[in-house]
């Protein structure tokens, strides 16, 4: 799993870059959409909970997260979520949810088949009958080899972050080399590397843990058209 990443060696920024995120608004979307009775939900791979503490203005939530760095500064900044520390390859909360959820690309760090396989096990091990499982991941890989530099702003300045994209076909991974320049002048670097799934590989490790795919989506209406998408499935197992 991934464990590189600047943003998760530091949450508070990790909150900011993330700040514009409009992942909770079109997962609550989708919610309503296809199961607008939906009272309970759990997120894998929620992070420091700023989605959760979205959803939890209408649901009754339990957020999972790998990393335990993220999962303390969301007990500090978010102290009235219930956010624990799991894998969510093996862990089991003894509790079953109308809504399953995992975002912010989640799942592509997850790059082995059997490994993926066990994702899709936990989420149906979590999931009541007719349960949506909501996931965004990518459906397509970045191939654009020239590097790109964007501004962050950053409660100690601005800071920029030059990002170089690398595509593997026979492994389906990308990854992203990024360099940091601080706010006070320090560099950084780290190296991001995400399992793309296909829309129809997607569907049959959502097919083999008893999910039916009801959409995928980038939000535009136009089905999954874009680098990343949306899947929503429902669990049709007894």
């Amino acid at each position: 799993m991934e464990a590189t990443n600047l943003l998760y060696r530091d949450p508070a920024l990790y909150d900011v870059v993330q700040s514009d995120s409009t992942s909770a608004d079109l997962c609550q979307t989708l919610i309503e959409q296809h199961r607008p009775d939906a009272r309970t939900l759990v997120d894998f791979g929620c992070g420091t909970g700023r989605d959760l503490e979205i959803l939890a203005e209408r649901f009754e939530c339990i957020g999972v997260d790998l990393q335990p760095g993220m999962v303390d500064h969301a007990h500090q900044v978010r102290p009235g979520l219930d956010i624990r520390i799991g894998d969510m390859r093996t862990v089991r909360l003894g509790k079953r949810m109308d809504v399953v959820t995992c975002m912010g690309n989640s799942l592509a760090y997850v790059h082995d088949y059997e490994q993926i396989s066990q994702v899709f096990a936990t989420f149906a091990a979590h999931t009541r009958p007719d349960a949506l499982l909501v996931l965004c991941s990518p459906v397509a890989p970045i191939t654009r080899t020239e590097p790109t530099t964007a501004a962050v702003d950053t409660p100690r300045g601005p800071a920029t972050v030059t990002i170089r994209h690398e595509w593997d076909l026979r492994t389906q991974i990308n990854t992203m080399h990024r360099r940091w320049v601080l706010p006070w002048g320090d560099e950084a670097q780290d190296e991001i590397r995400r399992r793309v799934l296909f829309p129809r590989e997607l569907e049959r490790y959502a097919e083999g843990a008893g999910f039916e795919v009801l959409d995928m989506t980038d939000g535009t209406g136009a089905g999954p058209t874009g680098q990343s998408a949306y899947t929503v499935a429902r669990y049709t197992r007894a």
